[in-house]
């Protein structure tokens, strides 16, 4: 069975076997079920301002991480980090033989919005499998919202979990919250670079993210305002096991 199989809830109406009529002969083929795990996830973005980059979503054996804190960022992980561009990752996801599927998001996930996604995997990687969500607040340098390796191993058929991501500063880029160096549409009229190669932050490690400051709290180089502050969690993750 292929595991890299995935579906979106957007052009899925309904699963269903169509079967063709059988005798009772004891020489009729063998039809086989289909009895992939099926799991609707909804991502929602809790900020008040700070909109996110397509989603990156996948399920995968527990043994799998996107990041470590304290480690240094990959450069897939740079680039959703610094850019939004989720590209990267989902190719190193793609070719990782511990993920079992991987999805991008339709587009931005604007503050209060929702995307959901449909994944399915095959029914013997229940016992391992766990749920990764990654996605950038572009009105920042490089920060990450993230879902690291949650289990689903335990869930039942219409069971539903619900996961609180937190942000994560990547550590790859200085935090000056400038024109010039942020995606989102609070760097207009600037140049928004995304990711740059260059490594500028003063430590080159993953943490937990401490918040941006912000030109009222005093950074002078800063375009941001308090309007663009989130707090912890800034990302809901519901998942609901359907088959």
């Amino acid at each position: 069975m292929n595991t890299k199989r995935l579906f979106r809830l957007a052009s899925v109406v309904g699963i269903g076997f169509a079967l063709s009529a059988c005798s009772s002969s004891s020489d009729d083929p063998v039809v086989s079920v289909d009895t992939d795990l099926v799991f609707e996830i909804t991502v929602t973005n809790l900020s008040a301002n700070q909109p996110m980059s397509p989603a990156v979503v996948a399920l995968h054996q527990d043994s799998y991480q996107a990041f470590e804190t304290g480690a240094s960022a990959s450069v897939a992980l740079e680039e959703l980090a610094e850019g939004g561009d989720n590209s990267a990752l989902l190719a190193s996801l793609a070719s990782s033989d511990q993920v079992l599927t991987e999805v991008g998001g339709a587009g931005a996930i604007a503050p209060g919005g929702s995307e959901l996604f449909e994944l399915s995997a095959d029914d013997n990687a229940l016992g391992t499998l766990s749920l990764s969500v990654l996605s950038m607040l572009v009105n920042t340098n490089d920060a990450v919202v993230a879902v690291n390796s949650q289990s689903l191993a335990s869930m039942a058929v219409n069971e539903t979990q619900t996961f609180y991501a937190l942000s994560y500063d990547a550590g790859t880029e200085a935090n000056t919250e400038t024109a010039d160096t942020i995606p989102g549409p609070a760097a207009a009229g600037g140049a928004r670079e995304g990711f740059n190669a260059t490594r500028d932050d003063i430590r080159d490690e993953i943490s937990v993210h401490a918040g941006v400051v912000t030109q009222d709290d005093g950074l002078s180089t800063s375009v941001l305002t308090q309007a663009d502050r989130w707090d912890h969690p800034s990302v809901l993750v519901s998942v609901v096991r359907v088959d």
